[in-house]
């Protein structure tokens, strides 16, 4: 049985300081997380190690240090990919 987990991140360049983990689940929580994505045309980024850290962290907290490379590497995704969800 497939056991769903999902972290959802908000950076504001605006604001100093590191990406925030605006929601998390496991289970049908974030199913909901997921499926809220999906309405809104959010892109899914899928990285096992990386929502295992994430989902452990309060909501509104910033990303540790040690999670940065990852995160990086999610929004590079995103930006390589920018034009194809703006097409959606």
């Amino acid at each position: 049985m497939m056991s769903y987990k999902a972290a959802a991140l908000k950076y504001d360049k605006e604001r100093s300081g590191a990406p925030t983990v605006v929601a998390s689940g496991k289970g049908e929580l974030a199913k909901r997380i997921i499926q809220k994505a999906q309405e809104f045309d959010v892109p899914i980024f899928a990285n096992e190690a990386l929502v295992n850290s994430l989902i452990d962290l309060e909501i509104d907290a910033q990303i540790p240090s040690e999670l940065y490379q990852s995160v990086v590497e999610v929004f590079i995704w995103l930006m390589k990919n920018e034009k194809k969800f703006k097409e959606r």
